[in-house]
């Protein structure tokens, strides 16, 4: 056939009236879920919540912690002592006070070295949490040294009281918070 010979059938369109309507999509709330207090961040960049409660309960004789963990530090300790091990905590809970003075402290030993005010603070904030920010503040963070080293510094973990500690901490419920090499991550030494 040619293209004369052959017709195609008419086609016509019909008009709806019809109104189409669509719901507009809604993203779901996200459940709000209080975090629990085992989990709550304290660091440069999230302070202390100024609603955070909690209750201190005293451990071996004179340093303070939140009473919900008392119980997991007192045999962490008990148990790092009786594998043969000499471990003491030089610092736990501290008061806003507390925090406030070993801040200052640290401030003032690099201003007396010629730091400005500013580059003192930013300076001491690298080695001691701004008031506000130190987990000490929560009461969940324990300085745990080996007696025979009594300083807070690098050779503790060369210590078989602080490999025991390592080693063990998480069946306790207790992390190292500030590893070796984390410092451009949490922001403490």
């Amino acid at each position: 056939t040619t293209a004369e010979e052959t017709t195609l059938p008419e086609t016509t369109v019909e008009e709806t009236t019809e109104e189409v309507t669509t719901e507009p999509e809604t993203t779901p709330e996200p459940e709000v879920t209080e975090t629990p207090w085992y989990l709550v961040l304290v660091n440069p960049w999230h302070p202390l919540p100024e609603d955070y409660q909690f209750e201190l309960t005293t451990v071996t004789g004179k340093y303070k912690i939140d009473s919900r963990c008392a119980d997991a530090l007192g045999q962490f300790l008990a148990d790092c002592k009786a594998a043969g091990h000499t471990p003491y905590i030089c610092s736990a809970y501290r008061t806003w006070d507390d925090q406030v003075y070993l801040f200052d402290k640290k401030v003032k030993s690099f201003t007396s070295k010629g730091y400005s005010e500013e580059e003192a603070k930013i300076l001491a904030a690298k080695e001691t949490a701004v008031p506000g920010t130190s987990e000490h503040q929560l009461g969940l963070a324990a300085d745990i040294l080996c007696q025979s080293r009594p300083w807070l510094d690098e050779g503790q973990a060369n210590t078989a009281t602080q490999k025991w500690l390592m080693a063990n901490c998480h069946k306790y419920g207790f992390i190292l918070r500030y590893p070796k090499g984390t410092t451009p991550i949490t922001g403490i030494i």
